[in-house]
């Protein structure tokens, strides 16, 4: 069955973990008090507050909110209201050119090639929607959102879930066999391929555990060529 639409994730598939962990999340940990303190009236900051208070069903002062939200940041959570509350602060990055979006040298010509073949393109990460744009908006290789047809975050489930990659089928109206899901992460491409997706695992270095279930390639070149 011909692959018709690709779902990728982003660390250590499209760009590196480094980046993240030791760029992006440092970057947004660094600011966030701040960030609340001067945003506390937005509708969206109040919503991430909100959304903390829920997650730890508690009344949260501005200070105690943050005190969770870097916990979570050092525990590496995968918490919607965290995700959000970093995009937004990702955003003032690159828009004052602090922050420019990584991906490998690889990534830009293969996303090109695959959708210039009519494929449909998809990002699966547990950043949120507006940080993966902000990722691929800013890369030294030029903005790359029009490449997208669109994004998934945590908001539609875990990543580790069938059901998410369920969800994701739905909304690109093709069947799972038609459709291929690229991450470094055996986890994830168990629950893609219980779903029905076809799967690829990206071992791109030595921080990406081989599972022996799933294709594997180092890079790019070696994924639909």
């Amino acid at each position: 069955m011909a692959i018709r639409a690709v779902v990728t994730d982003i660390e250590g598939t499209t760009s590196s973990i480094d980046f993240v962990h030791h760029t992006l999340f440092p970057y947004a940990k660094k600011r966030l008090r701040a960030y609340l303190r001067e945003h506390a009236g937005d509708t969206a900051v109040q919503q991430v507050l909100q959304d903390v208070e829920g997650i730890e069903h508690a009344d949260l002062s501005l200070d105690e909110a943050a005190d969770v939200l870097e916990r979570w940041i050092a525990e590496d959570r995968k918490l919607t209201p965290l995700k959000t509350l970093q995009g937004m602060i990702w955003g003032e990055g690159y828009a004052a050119g602090e922050l420019k979006g990584h991906v490998y040298a690889d990534t830009p010509d293969a996303l090109r090639r695959w959708h210039a073949q009519g494929r449909k393109l998809y990002v699966y990460s547990s950043g949120s929607v507006e940080a993966q744009k902000l990722i691929f908006g800013h890369t030294e290789y030029g903005d790359l959102t029009p490449l997208f047809s669109g994004y998934f975050d945590t908001r539609i489930g875990g990543k580790r879930d069938a059901a998410s990659y369920r969800a994701i089928l739905q909304h690109a109206s093709l069947p799972g066999d038609e459709v291929l899901f690229l991450s470094d992460v055996g986890e994830e491409l168990d629950a893609a391929r219980e779903a029905g997706m076809q799967t690829l695992q990206l071992i791109r270095d030595d921080k990406a555990k081989p599972f022996a279930a799933h294709e594997q390639a180092k890079d790019f070149s070696a994924v639909l060529p």
